[in-house]
């Protein structure tokens, strides 16, 4: 028997064992101790507790809990026309952005042309922008007294103004469309940038033309992430409050300016905060499908890898 096997070495192993297993039950009491102060002294003043406050006022009535806030915040046929109003521009507005997003993303791609890098770093630095800032740079183009209106007034002899749409559904969707349209393109390009190349010429070598691989080839493949960035589009479409407030005339009230009304103007609290958590369930749920497909998205990224 070999002399470096001894009783101190043998009993040497289970002994580092059960030091390991207590630095590991340390650092998870640690962990827990950070994640409760986290809980008590940073999320709970600032989102935990206006949350449950919120969800509370919107449960207040006269005598007690009750749903009254509810009923009168939706049973009304005015807050029916709000919600149509909200879900119309939602669609068309998210629809049209996911698109542009996915056109621009597969021509920056596939079709480089000199420049491309600078618009793409562009798009990454449009994200950053203020929405009510697109909003006022539209007016300043396109507005009744814009300077491209304005152009178009002097170079035909006109006597009016040619573009009038921007303080209506038109100029929000427009706006909506020209800034959320970039929130789309980073997650696309990602998701290109993960294709294997080899398929997309396997195609083209049997003869398929560029609508045929982009539908059979490269949008199967791409698709979470895609899905991905079009759901965080509808997401912050959805929520969306400074274009409206811009460019949203008197008839154009939707679920955020009608809530903002609500508590400002009507001063009735509890129907704005029932307003505020419908539309907050409706939001997280839209964030936890964005985050499913988000996480499917980066899983097929490290497979390709």
């Amino acid at each position: 028997m070999s002399s470096l096997s001894t009783p101190e070495s043998a009993g040497l192993a289970p002994h580092t064992a059960d030091a390991h297993a207590a630095a590991v039950r340390r650092r998870e009491r640690r962990a827990q101790w950070h994640i409760a102060f986290l809980l008590v002294f940073v999320l709970g003043p600032i989102v935990v507790y206006p949350l449950v406050r919120l969800v509370l006022l919107s449960l207040t009535g006269a005598h007690g809990l009750s749903f009254h806030a509810y009923t009168s915040f939706f049973g009304n046929p005015e807050s029916r026309g709000v919600i149509g109003t909200t879900l119309l521009i939602l669609f068309v507005s998210g629809s049209l952005a996911s698109v542009l997003g996915v056109v621009l993303a597969a021509i920056l791609f596939f079709k480089p042309f000199p420049g491309a890098r600078l618009v793409t770093r562009f798009l990454e630095l449009f994200v950053a922008f203020p929405s009510f800032l697109v909003a006022f740079t539209l007016i300043f183009l396109y507005g009744s007294q814009g300077s491209v209106s304005i152009g178009l007034q002097r170079l035909f002899n006109l006597q009016a103004p040619p573009l009038d749409f921007l303080f209506g559904m038109g100029g929000v969707i427009l706006a909506e469309v020209v800034f959320y349209a970039p929130f789309v393109v980073r997650p696309t390009l990602a998701s290109f940038a993960m294709l294997d190349m080899r398929l997309i010429e396997a195609a083209r070598s049997l003869g398929a033309n560029t609508w045929m691989v982009a539908a059979g080839v490269i949008l199967p493949l791409a698709w979470p992430g895609i899905a991905a960035g079009t759901i965080l589009c509808f997401l912050l479409t959805f929520n969306e409050f400074g274009i409206l407030l811009v460019l949203g005339s008197a008839h154009l009230v939707t679920l955020p300016v009608a809530i903002y009304s609500s508590a400002t103007v009507d001063l009735d609290l509890p129907s704005a905060a029932a307003g505020a958590v419908v539309m907050l369930a409706m939001s997280l749920s839209l964030y936890a499908l964005y985050r499913r497909v988000n996480r499917r998205s980066q899983g097929g990224a490290r497979n390709v890898r």
